[in-house]
């Protein structure tokens, strides 16, 4: 990638907020996105929308293309064939470093930085964008309250004084922390115990609804799909075969989706 950082001419600005209401509706769009790599196609024709304010989880067995789709959305990754579009700019057109921070990314292992405290963690992409010392503060100490860790206990600790669960609520806390339009999420909740994990899938739901944020959700597990999901995509080698409804996708004929929706019966 031919990056210019230090360029003001090569950075692209978020567009207006004019244009039909269709497109206004639209947060991303993938053309006919296909990604090889050596020759290996990660990910084949995505064809889609996803519409702002909605929380579209995108399911799939490990290496069907969930994470690549994800990484193309904030240009980790290029398409070698079509577009990606985040507010009506193809992702190739955008400077990546304004781009993705005008995207919160939550991992598995939350990425956290080990030797910043969780009120540093919380406060970087603020720091970065020159937010005031003030303000960045105030927001530090909504987010830790939001997402449900007191500030005066837990924002002067570092990550390794935390539990597995705490250190995703910091995770969360700190993709949200500029306020951005655009959320990812990839796996967050797949390495805590069951019992942390259903406690938090049932805390994000909540904090979706309130927070009217986009967003992208990938995992492998089926019941988290239908606890968080506005909507569906499902993932088979590479290839977006499923993109529904939850009320919708339990109704599939589709092989794939049948084999995901046979591990309900097969745990009930």
């Amino acid at each position: 990638m031919n990056e210019s950082p230090n360029k003001e001419s090569a950075i692209r600005h978020p567009p207006s907020a004019s244009g039909s209401s269709a497109i206004a509706e639209v947060a991303v769009a993938f053309h006919h996105v296909s990604l090889h790599i050596q020759g290996k196609a990660l990910v084949e024709d995505l064809n889609f929308t996803i519409r702002r304010g909605e929380t579209l989880v995108l399911l799939g067995r490990s290496g069907s293309g969930k994470t690549t789709t994800l990484k193309l959305i904030n240009r980790l990754l290029e398409p070698t064939d079509g577009k990606v579009v985040v507010e009506e700019t193809a992702t190739t057109a955008w400077h990546a470093i304004t781009l993705r921070r005008r995207i919160g990314y939550v991992i598995q292992e939350t990425g956290l930085f080990p030797h910043f405290t969780v009120e540093r963690n919380v406060a970087l992409v603020p720091t970065l964008e020159g937010w005031p010392v003030a303000r960045t503060g105030a927001r530090v100490q909504e987010l830790l309250a939001l997402v449900g860790l007191d500030p005066s206990v837990f924002a002067r600790r570092f990550p390794q004084e935390l539990s597995g669960g705490q250190r995703q609520r910091v995770g969360v806390a700190r993709a949200l922390a500029a306020d951005p339009p655009l959320l990812l999420m990839d796996e967050p909740f797949g390495a805590l115990d069951p019992l942390t994990r259903a406690e938090l899938q049932n805390e994000f739901a909540a904090l979706s609804k309130r927070l009217n944020k986009t967003i992208v959700f990938v995992t492998h597990d089926i019941r988290e799909a239908f606890k968080l999901a506005s909507r569906i995509g499902l993932f088979q080698d590479g290839r977006l075969v499923e993109l529904c409804e939850p009320a919708a996708f339990r109704r599939s004929t589709h092989q794939e989706a049948q084999a995901f929706l046979a591990t309900l019966n097969d745990e009930s």
